[in-house]
């Protein structure tokens, strides 16, 4: 853990960016959020958050709940609309640790990034940069190293069954039938 910006209050080192505010929600002191991810379920589980306006702190939730694409929070120590329209633009982090637990073969996609990623054949391809969504499915983004210079080009490979073969989150491995040309 490292020091916050609360003296006295560590920071814990699994902190994961999943949302920001984009304004009041009501009169009574509610914010509206944008989750980075489809499904806002460490917003929903969490009961602490970590805020970085005015500066980086914990803040207990009292309430939360989707609204609609939004997800929208009741906070210790925010009543009325002015406090909570001059939280507009921060970010909020939870603690990696207070994620919800996944079934098997489901993985959040911060656990996915920096993972290596791997042809059936053996050949290394590159790293998991990020993952993003198109709607339909998943989608790694690979950053693949050009042979013989420090240059990376951005390879997207889809994140669905007949292209990823296997994930190790233990070797940090994701195997694909994925060509580098496709």
């Amino acid at each position: 853990m490292s020091s916050g910006g609360d003296p006295g209050v560590p920071v814990p080192d699994d902190l994961v960016l999943v949302a920001h505010v984009t304004g009041a929600y009501g009169i009574a002191g509610w914010i509206r959020l944008k989750p980075y991810a489809s499904e806002a379920s460490a917003l929903l589980h969490a009961k602490t958050w970590w805020l970085d306006k005015p500066v980086l702190h914990d803040v207990e939730v009292l309430q939360v709940r989707t609204q609609g694409d939004d997800v929208v929070a009741s906070l210790m120590g925010v009543s009325g609309r002015d406090a909570s329209e001059a939280l507009k633009g921060c970010t909020v982090q939870v603690r990696r640790a207070h994620f919800p637990p996944l079934d098997d073969n489901e993985f959040y996609w911060i656990d996915l990034i920096g993972h290596k990623v791997e042809h059936l054949n053996g050949d290394v391809l590159g790293e998991v940069a990020d993952l993003m969504d198109n709607g339909a499915h998943p989608i790694l983004r690979v950053a693949v190293k050009t042979p013989g210079t420090d240059k990376t080009q951005e390879v997207l490979i889809p994140f669905v069954d007949r292209f990823v073969s296997k994930v190790d989150t233990a070797e940090k491995k994701i195997t694909v039938d994925w060509e580098l040309d496709f």
